[in-house]
């Protein structure tokens, strides 16, 4: 029995190492190209699509943004505007800063207290616990966004949507300067 309680212990160990090793630091981009600068990237008109997935993976919703960035110096005002395949609508506006130190920060309406990110490399990482009303009642969510600048036209992002830690939706959005229809003209 206590050989066993040991082997217990020794995995639990083993597990939680394996995890704390596989997590991914925004320093590991530090030597790739194109260089993210979010003031440049979200500056002007863009579009994006994206999908969000559950907990088993199964794609539960489909949407398109409509994108206007505005920059002055530091501080950036970036618009977005949702729709949903479903048909509902939304929107958010980002109020960004740039830091001296390279952090990035921001606020808007449905997220509580400021976001912060940075970037090194083709990558920036965002953070921030964004409320999300479900019917009549609103939760918290952790968003861990990761975005990957492609080429100076695309940028991929992947999100992690968390609660008391467990990712329970992944969204993936596709964004594009260069797309010829800035408009959400399918979803609308």
């Amino acid at each position: 029995m206590k050989l066993r309680h040991i082997t217990d212990i020794f995995t639990v160990i083993t597990f939680v190492f394996l995890l704390a090793s596989c997590t991914t630091h925004i320093e590991e981009y530090q030597e790739t190209t194109p260089n993210f600068d979010i003031a440049e990237y979200f500056n002007g008109e863009l579009v994006a699509w994206g999908i969000v997935q559950d907990y088993n993976r199964k794609l539960t919703r489909r949407f398109c943004v409509e994108l206007n960035g505005q920059w002055q110096g530091n501080r950036g005002d970036l618009y977005e505007q949702f729709y949903f395949a479903d048909g509902e609508r939304s929107s958010r506006h980002w109020r960004l800063e740039k830091l001296p130190s390279g952090i990035v920060t921001g606020t808007a309406d449905d997220v509580d207290g400021v976001a912060s990110g940075q970037s090194q490399g083709m990558a920036f990482q965002w953070q921030y616990y964004l409320n999300v009303a479900v019917g009549d009642t609103s939760y918290e969510f952790f968003l861990d966004d990761w975005m990957y600048q492609l080429d100076q036209y695309r940028l991929f992002n992947r999100s992690y949507m968390k609660k008391f830690g467990v990712t329970l939706a992944e969204i993936s959005i596709f964004f594009d300067k260069e797309a010829t229809n800035k408009t959400c003209s399918t979803f609308k």
